[in-house]
């Protein structure tokens, strides 16, 4: 058996644990060999592949990033791009692949697993919004990154009584702006589910004044949308109009809008913290690298059952496979979460 291994789209802390469990599982336990393609789904464009052993995966597991590389490629977006991908694999002897990556490179293994390629899928992605799963790698460490950061603009909003804004991560799904806005005790939480009118937020942020409060912290995700009065689906902010080959255009810049709609409305001063790509990078949690070093194992497991077209996935404290194709339906915030989260706002 020779096993291919690739990371696809963004970077993220535990793909390395993913990497070396992987080549430790496949080389120690079942023998066989191991073959990292580079830059995801681009490497099989190119046939871009290069074996791995023991010793290329020694001392990775806590680093962050991926020695893999990685891309956003989409091979269905060029015509013949996919077939190459194919007789790429058979070039390489490659038997099955092992990919890992969030909805949209595991969207490319599955319609690849249709067209008669073994895949096999792990779920990463700092948002945790892929369905299937109750929780992916890299969600941990960024959520503690975001944490230690409102932990740390809490002293300065309290000194300077000042109003925070902190923008954190979350395209679709709200779940870093929830769990780190719950732990680092944020007065207002904004996410994609729930489109917001900034009268409601700025109200809320005059109500904790009114009871004496100098300051407060305003989390909100990148994707989250404002709203008028009347509208439903409120707008999305984004940098600029150009989309990447998954069709995504690039948010952020929510928090500076919003800062400065605070401060005109309230009257107090607002600073705006965007913490960006530090979410994504340096050394993954604990939490992370358990998680990540277990998917790594039972992934080799399926591909040793032939169980292909399936993912692994977290369901309560035990490791599963699943179909393919749930992790491409988004996993929102459960309701009950953010309502616990809204009993500390205002």
């Amino acid at each position: 058996m020779r096993l291919g291994l690739l990371t696809g789209g963004g970077d993220c802390p535990g793909l390395n644990a993913v990497i070396r469990a992987v080549v430790r599982k496949a080389i120690m336990h079942y023998g066989w060999e191991v073959y990292g393609i580079k830059n995801g789904w681009a490497g099989l464009v190119a046939g871009d592949a290069d074996p791995l052993n023991l010793n290329k995966v020694s001392g990775i597991l806590p680093k962050g990033g991926t020695i893999l590389g990685t891309s956003r490629t989409n091979p269905f977006k060029t015509q013949g791009m996919a077939e190459r991908i194919l007789e790429n694999s058979k070039e390489l002897g490659i038997d099955a692949t092992i990919a890992v990556g969030g909805e949209d490179t595991l969207g490319v293994a599955y319609k690849l697993f249709k067209l008669g390629m073994a895949t096999v899928g792990i779920p990463k992605t700092i948002d945790n919004d892929l369905g299937g799963t109750d929780y992916t790698f890299g969600f941990d460490t960024a959520v503690n990154i975001a944490t230690d950061a409102i932990d740390r603009l809490h002293t300065t909003a309290e000194s300077h009584q000042r109003v925070m804004v902190v923008e954190v991560m979350g395209r679709h799904a709200g779940w870093i702006a929830v769990h780190a806005g719950i732990a680092g005790g944020a007065d207002v939480i904004l996410i994609p589910e729930k489109p917001f009118l900034v009268d409601d937020v700025c109200d809320l942020i005059k109500r904790r004044h009114e009871r004496g409060k100098s300051f407060s912290i305003v989390v909100v995700a990148e994707g989250a949308k404002f709203k008028h009065e009347g509208d439903v689906d409120g707008s999305l902010i984004t940098q600029d109009v150009e989309m990447d080959e998954f069709g995504h255009v690039r948010l952020g810049g929510i928090a500076n809008i919003l800062g400065r709609e605070i401060e005109r409305q309230t009257g107090f001063e607002t600073r705006v913290s965007v913490l960006g790509y530090v979410q994504r990078g340096g050394t993954p949690t604990a939490f992370d690298r358990v998680l990540a070093t277990r998917y790594g194992v039972k992934a080799c497991e399926l591909v040793e059952q032939g169980e292909f077209g399936k993912m692994v996935a977290l369901r309560g404290n035990q490791i599963i496979a699943v179909a393919m194709d749930e992790a491409l339906a988004i996993k929102l915030v459960d309701e009950d979460l953010y309502n616990l989260a809204s009993i500390f706002f205002g």
